[in-house]
């Protein structure tokens, strides 16, 4: 990937993707979720170009095309502001932080159009920022959905371009709590290996040179619980799925990963991961400010079980 920004992606083609289809093509190398059929009303609307030249969504790529996709503004849809509860963890004019529950999805998509951390951040505060469109008000960065632990959204755009800037400039504090298979033989460490999207399984990433981002884990071992390892791992990078890949890659996997994990021994609905502390400079205040929140009590359950085998 030569550059990408907010309005325009660009790639050139190496030998690795010879003879594909444009539209398969960008729908595997593209970094957040999105559907082949969308991709290819993108090709139909002449927003994905080839060497400069529109193409159809059958185009086979040759070495060297240089593809580029100019990314139409999003597509405004009402979002319904619903009463669920929020353990709110910090409030004042410019930005909210909130310690998400697993199983909330944070913003709407395909499939989860209500019951949405936005759907519920919309009705408590009546006054996100708009600076993402309407798809995600205020909303600078996300956790899974099986993922719990401290998101922060932005309740205007001085300070969604703020905590942005932030996030892009890896300078926000994340650090997560992990329970992962096997026991990790060093006290701490780095992984610093690029994801990009698995080409067989295009939900899913992996460690690869190809179409990839630099992502850096840091990780400290903090107890060690016969056949698992409870971890304190730091993002340096913010990549999708950044954890739960690089732990499956030094044979570590998180506990209860539906996706990276494996299936043997313990069972969780869901990864055994908490974003416990979340620390950034105030957008006005210019103040560092940092915030924790305790392990949910379903994996402190498990680890107190683990404690007394």
């Amino acid at each position: 990937m030569l550059e990408q920004d907010l309005d325009l992606r660009e790639w050139t083609i190496d030998e690795s993707y010879a003879k594909e289809r444009i539209d398969k093509y960008i729908t595997e190398v593209w970094e957040e979720d999105i559907s082949r059929s969308q991709v290819q009303l993108w090709i139909a609307d002449d927003h994905v170009q080839v060497n400069g030249n529109s193409v159809k969504a059958n185009y086979k790529l040759s070495v060297g095309d240089h593809v580029e996709v100019t990314v139409p503004e999003p597509v405004t849809v009402e979002i319904i502001p619903e009463n669920i509860p929020l353990d709110v963890v910090y409030e004042d004019k410019d930005v909210i932080v909130v310690n998400k529950p697993k199983g909330m999805v944070v913003h709407p998509a395909p499939g989860h159009s209500s019951g949405t951390l936005v759907n519920a951040l919309m009705y408590h505060c009546k006054d996100l920022s708009g600076i993402n469109g309407e798809i995600r008000p205020g909303i600078v960065h996300r956790i899974d959905k099986d993922t719990s632990g401290l998101i922060m959204a932005a309740k205007n755009d001085k300070a969604h371009a703020s905590l942005a800037a932030q996030l892009k400039e890896h300078t926000v504090t994340r650090r997560y709590m992990a329970l992962v298979h096997g026991s990790v033989s060093h006290d701490q460490g780095t992984v610093d290996a690029p994801l990009g999207r698995d080409p067989k399984d295009r939900k899913m990433f992996t460690v690869t040179e190809k179409n990839s981002k630099r992502a850096v884990t840091h990780f400290t071992v903090k107890e060690r619980l016969g056949d698992y390892t409870l971890l304190e791992l730091q993002l340096e990078t913010g990549r999708t799925h950044q954890i739960r890949v690089h732990m499956k890659f030094i044979g570590h996997s998180l506990v209860g990963d539906p996706l990276y994990g494996r299936s043997k021994g313990i069972k969780l609905n869901g990864q055994a991961l908490h974003a416990g502390v979340l620390g950034f400079i105030h957008p006005s205040s210019a103040e560092y400010m940092e915030f924790s929140a305790p392990i949910p009590e379903d994996l402190e359950e498990l680890l107190a079980g683990l404690r007394t085998r």
